[in-house]
């Protein structure tokens, strides 16, 4: 009968393969990086960090790009006018140059003329002595009928009432062109009733322009003028001296009317002075002149005379004439 043949569980050979099992594994845990998940975690949020700081970079970057790009263009469009300018003065240069050339040529020419202008000149002003002389020796202010013609402006205030149209009207339109007759030429003239309503409409507040033509206009309309009248010339006064007050003008006012039907003849007074200011020189800038037409078969006495009253202290007054008319 055979011995059996007893096995070692724990031979040599097992336990070697046991003890490399064991260096395996501890090898593997040396190779390991047990740290590894936290580090990376670390990682992670400092690339998210430098992540957030580039694109804040970025935009930073991206705001000063706009803003030199617009510098840019502002200085191509700088340099662009300038060179329009610079070629504008360059087209100006070249015409400085030839008008130069140009008056270096005519040189001779020019002194000539220059010495018959300063001939001319001091005979100019010889001739100028001599009027001047002239002019000393007559009335600071001419008077023709006792009206002074010094003014530059004229205005005409004219009564257009049925007692003026019935009874003096043809004689009133030739005493207007006797009036303008005095005056060659002035720098400006007007034409209103006593109403202060003119007689071109159009023209309120300016001047009419002297001209045969206008002169003719005038005396055109002045024989068929429909507008409306109280028999009052203050309205027309006021509306003169208020329109065309100026200091530095010599203007002439000529009331021409035979009624006076307003309340007061101190009240009318009063607002005409107030009107027209003296000067410091103690002028008034507007004179006030008057022609008084006689009462008519149709109309008062009375508002005849206060008329005639009333002129009279405007003109004294004004620095004016009254002339009075007789049938």
């Amino acid at each position: 009968m055979s011995r059996r043949r007893q096995v070692e569980v724990f031979s040599l050979s097992f336990l070697e393969c046991i003890c490399c099992g064991f260096g395996a594994i501890i090898l593997l845990l040396v190779l390991t990086e047990v740290n590894q998940p936290v580090e990376l975690e670390k990682s992670r949020k400092n690339l998210n960090g430098e992540l957030r700081a580039l694109t804040q970079q970025a935009y930073a970057l991206r705001g000063e790009t706009d803003e030199v790009n617009r510098e840019l263009q502002g200085s191509r469009q700088t340099l662009e006018r300038e060179r329009r300018k610079l070629a504008r003065l360059s087209g100006d240069l070249t015409h400085v140059e030839g008008h130069y050339a140009s008056s270096r040529q005519d040189a001779s020419v020019s002194n000539t003329s220059e010495g018959e202008l300063v001939a001319a000149y001091q005979k100019l002003s010889a001739e100028m002595q001599r009027l001047l002389k002239q002019q000393a020796k007559r009335p600071a202010a001419a008077a023709i009928g006792g009206i002074p013609v010094d003014s530059e402006y004229i205005i005409f205030v004219i009564d257009t009432s049925d007692s003026m149209t019935n009874n003096h009207w043809d004689a009133n339109v030739a005493i207007i062109d006797e009036i303008l007759n005095l005056y060659p030429h002035v720098l400006g003239m007007q034409v209103m009733n006593d109403q202060g309503t003119y007689m071109f409409e159009s023209t309120k507040g300016q001047w009419l322009s002297d001209s045969k033509e206008q002169r003719t206009e005038i005396h055109r309309r002045a024989k068929r003028w429909p507008a409306f009248s109280e028999s009052n010339p203050v309205p027309g006064m006021q509306e003169a001296i208020r329109s065309y007050w100026a200091a530095d003008k010599r203007i002439s006012i000529f009331v021409l009317g035979d009624e006076f039907t307003g309340s007061s003849i101190q009240a009318a007074l009063d607002s005409i002075s107030a009107l027209n200011k003296p000067a410091p020189d103690g002028r008034r800038p507007v004179r006030i002149h008057a022609i008084g037409f006689p009462e008519g078969a149709d109309m008062s006495p009375l508002t005849n005379i206060r008329f005639s009253a009333l002129m009279r202290l405007v003109c004294a007054q004004n620095n004016g004439t009254f002339v009075g008319l007789k049938d």
